[in-house]
């Protein structure tokens, strides 16, 4: 769509994403917007404007979050934003698309906001599109998402949210990834879509790299990936042999840094780029300043069980990858999903196989984070850093390690974990 006028209904405007600025479209697609004005490689797209929303929740009591986001998932688009929404994909002509959130206040240098609005992934037609705008409107009321902005609020002022609307060209990636850059280049990357990496969903491949150096690669665990099939996005096996290789060649590697430090530099400082390499081609999908850089990454393979005994009679220490500095004490609760959330207490260490963005709110409460999978880059580690929560990372049967309620330290910035 790029250099295309934008498309009109009525007094609605989509804006295309080469147009998109702050004040009318969010951070995420305004940074993207740079980047392809600048000849980086960004999948076409549009954006439906933060006018959009404003205009749809007119009206609305949005005093009480739960209230608020059910009421705007119940919300039927207007039928000429529908009708514009269906001009645009048309010039877009591909099947499928990515509907992402481009909220304010996300993005920025005060906080990310990483993972805390929804995404949908593999969307087809009009109905499926205008369906993910208002699941993206409603996900600025979820609970994830007014935790985190009451814990923004607490380090600058607290602003009235509003949410444009990012709808991209879906890559089908061949592996996709996340990308740090500063003084060394941090990349975690696993097979297929990449909210397998930002969700913590696998443990990924990684690679620290200083100037023309890689200084250290740590195989994972991608037992799993997801792909788009048809309409649908789904989860399946890696096949043993790809579970055992890197999924970057040294090409790719190279390929990759040289963009992260091209776009660190028209960016103005160290970014969080989230990428995807689909028929060999490798596309730019986000970029945000990395707002707490992850601690210094171990050498050890992170799909090797690394359980000892400490020279503390009685005493049992687990070693994971370091995700968020700090240390902390309390008792172990062992946490295997949503129905476990009651039983959390303040002063708990979460131990659970992953975090995805929905488990962030338990952030505010536990003194500690640890898993059994994810990386460094991921988003629930990301918003760890943030809050200054420690966190240790891709710890192997963990679960069953530390029993429920034992007292277990957890040293972030080294990768300890003991429990007595």
């Amino acid at each position: 769509m790029s250099g295309q006028s934008p498309v009109r209904q009525g007094e609605l405007v989509l804006i295309d994403l080469a147009d998109a600025e702050p004040s009318t479209s969010g951070g995420k697609a305004a940074v993207l917007a740079r980047l392809l004005g600048a000849g980086l490689p960004v999948p076409p797209g549009f954006v439906v404007p933060t006018a959009a929303y404003e205009a749809a929740v007119a009206g609305l009591d949005l005093a009480e979050p739960g209230a608020a986001r059910r009421r705007i998932g119940e919300l039927p688009l207007a039928p000429a934003l529908v009708e514009a929404i269906s001009r645009a994909l048309a010039r877009l002509r591909h099947e499928s698309v990515a509907v992402r959130s481009s909220a304010s206040g996300e993005d920025t240098a005060d906080g990310t906001a990483a993972g805390q609005h929804d995404t949908f992934l593999g969307v087809s037609g009009p109905e499926q599109v205008a369906g993910a705008v208002g699941g993206c409107w409603a996900s600025l009321w979820s609970e994830r998402a007014v935790g985190y902005r009451r814990w923004l609020a607490t380090h600058g002022p607290d602003r009235s949210p509003t949410m444009a609307v990012l709808v991209q060209r879906l890559v089908d990636a061949d592996v996709a990834g996340v990308l740090f850059t500063g003084a060394e280049v941090r990349i975690e990357a696993s097979w297929g879509l990449g909210e397998s990496v930002v969700g913590g969903r696998v443990t990924p491949d990684s690679w620290t790299v200083h100037g023309d150096t890689v200084l250290r690669r740590v195989l994972g665990g991608k037992a799993n990936r997801l792909d788009r099939v048809r309409s649908r996005v789904v989860a399946r096996a890696v096949p043993l042999a790809d579970q055992e290789r890197f999924c970057l060649t040294d090409e790719q590697l190279g390929r990759l840094v040289a963009l992260g430090r091209d776009t660190a530099d028209l960016l103005g400082g160290p970014q969080d780029i989230e990428w995807a390499i689909a028929d060999g081609r490798i596309w730019l999908l986000q970029a945000r300043p990395v707002t707490a850089p992850p601690p210094d990454a171990p050498a050890a393979h992170p799909g090797q069980p690394r359980h000892g005994r400490s020279p503390a009679v009685g005493t049992s220490v687990l070693t994971g990858t370091p995700g968020s500095p700090g240390i902390a004490v309390g008792p172990a609760r062992v946490v295997g999903g949503p129905g476990d959330f009651a039983r959390v207490r303040a002063g708990d260490v979460l131990v659970c196989r992953t975090t995805d963005p929905a488990w962030t709110p338990l952030f505010g409460v536990v003194a500690a984070v640890v898993t059994e999978t994810g990386g460094v880059l991921s988003h629930a580690a990301i918003v760890a850093r943030e809050q200054g929560l420690p966190a240790v990372l891709s710890v192997p049967g963990a679960m069953a390690a530390l029993p429920d309620g034992a007292t277990v330290e957890v040293d972030g910035g080294t990768g300890r974990v003991t429990s007595a």
